[in-house]
């Protein structure tokens, strides 16, 4: 590709090397013969397998999915220009003031995932909520094939008030709002916004368009691969539900049977895709699914540190559990759509060359990893819910 991948791979190694967690003292060995840096890491062992066996089900799903999310969420509610009292980053305050920040319209279907959170707080008490989120979504992650390990730090200390509104960028900004908010935030840069966005491989959507559930943002959301950079650069032909959204655009395999729902697509991506400072960062991904996943690993990693001192935290990132490995199944044009539906605004970038999946007819994309139309998940009663 024409436009310098040793760039991109030099942004990578800028962003992974800005965060730092403490010296790591002399290993010692957990209960189950893990070798950490301190003790501390012991106590995620035993928590990552209780998120599995009793949240997540060893399974890249919806409940995955929403607790990647509110890693996000959680992490975002931070500014430099509004100063300490606005939010501090990533520190839990979701599950410590559940009936505030939930209770936001870009936090819109958040409570899920922190009511599903809140038993573990009791259940591990030497874990702070800010620790539980970020760790939960590391290893919710680890469910969704082709994902990358994430760094993990721990020790971050208890929140000690929610965030304010209006610090979570939403699908209706434009992209001037989008890459202000990430730079006030924490000096993300346009090629930060987009690594994020990998994220967006294996994330769907309820409160877009609230006539239709679990709304996928690509053709493959239970496994983390490039398909959505692809897919988001295709002319949009329909709406998987209802139009006229706030926030949605026409997408390219909108088809709706059941339970299996259509593709939906963010107007934020959209514009990203398109916008000059953004197009050749998220053109460059596709296809290219180990810059993808590095550069999201180190974008998560900055992410995840918000509103903290890297020197006081520990480094645990050897007790988050390995990833499933990826498919390796190149990008590829879903059926019905080709080249020739490409909306392409990087000009000095040649597109990769793609094959078309077979059929005439257009994607329909199961509700569930298995295939299924009907799947488990897990839904906790508890305090937070939606904004009305």
């Amino acid at each position: 590709m024409a436009f310098q991948f040793s760039a991109l791979f030099a942004l990578v190694a800028l962003a992974a090397s800005t965060v730092r967690a403490a010296p790591a003292a002399a290993q010692v060995n957990c209960p189950d013969g893990t070798a950490v840096p301190s003790t501390v890491c012991c106590d995620f062992i035993p928590l990552a397998q209780a998120l599995q066996s009793e949240v997540l089900m060893g399974d890249c799903g919806e409940d995955a999915h929403e607790i990647i999310r509110l890693t996000f969420h959680d992490a975002i509610a931070i500014s430099q220009s509004q100063g300490a009292a606005a939010g501090g980053g990533a520190d839990g305050s979701m599950l410590v003031f559940p009936t505030v920040e939930p209770e936001f319209s870009a936090n819109n279907g958040i409570s899920d995932s922190v009511n599903n959170l809140i038993p573990f707080m009791s259940q591990f008490p030497t874990i702070s909520p800010g620790d539980l989120v970020q760790f939960a979504g590391a290893v919710a992650l680890t469910n969704c094939p082709g994902a990358p390990r994430l760094q993990f730090l721990a020790g971050r200390p208890n929140a000690t008030a929610p965030a304010v509104d209006g610090l979570i960028p939403e699908p209706q900004d434009s992209v001037d709002k989008i890459l202000a908010r990430f730079a006030d935030a924490g000096n993300f840069s346009p090629f930060e916004v987009v690594s994020l966005l990998a994220s967006h491989s294996i994330a769907r959507a309820d409160k877009v368009d609230e006539t239709i559930d679990a709304a996928p943002f690509d053709s493959t959301p239970f496994v983390f691969d490039t398909q959505v950079f692809l897919e988001v650069l295709l002319k949009g032909v329909g709406f998987p539900g209802t139009d006229n959204n706030t926030g949605e655009v026409a997408s390219p395999l909108p088809l709706t049977s059941g339970t299996d729902t259509g593709e939906l697509r963010l107007q934020s991506d959209f514009a990203l895709a398109r916008d000059s400072r953004t197009a050749c960062f998220w053109q460059g991904f596709v296809n290219e699914q180990q810059l993808m996943s590095s550069s999201f690993a180190a974008a998560m990693a900055k992410l995840a540190v918000l509103g903290h001192n890297t020197a006081n935290l520990v480094d645990c990132s050897n007790v988050v559990p390995q990833p499933k490995p990826a498919v390796n199944k190149p990008a590829s044009f879903p059926a019905t759509t080709g080249p020739q539906d490409l909306e392409l605004n990087c000009p000095t970038q040649e597109f990769p060359t793609l094959t078309t999946d077979p059929g005439a007819q257009q994607t329909l994309i199961p509700h569930c990893s298995d295939g299924d139309m009907t799947c488990e998940t897990v839904q906790f009663d508890g305090p937070a819910g939606d904004s009305s």
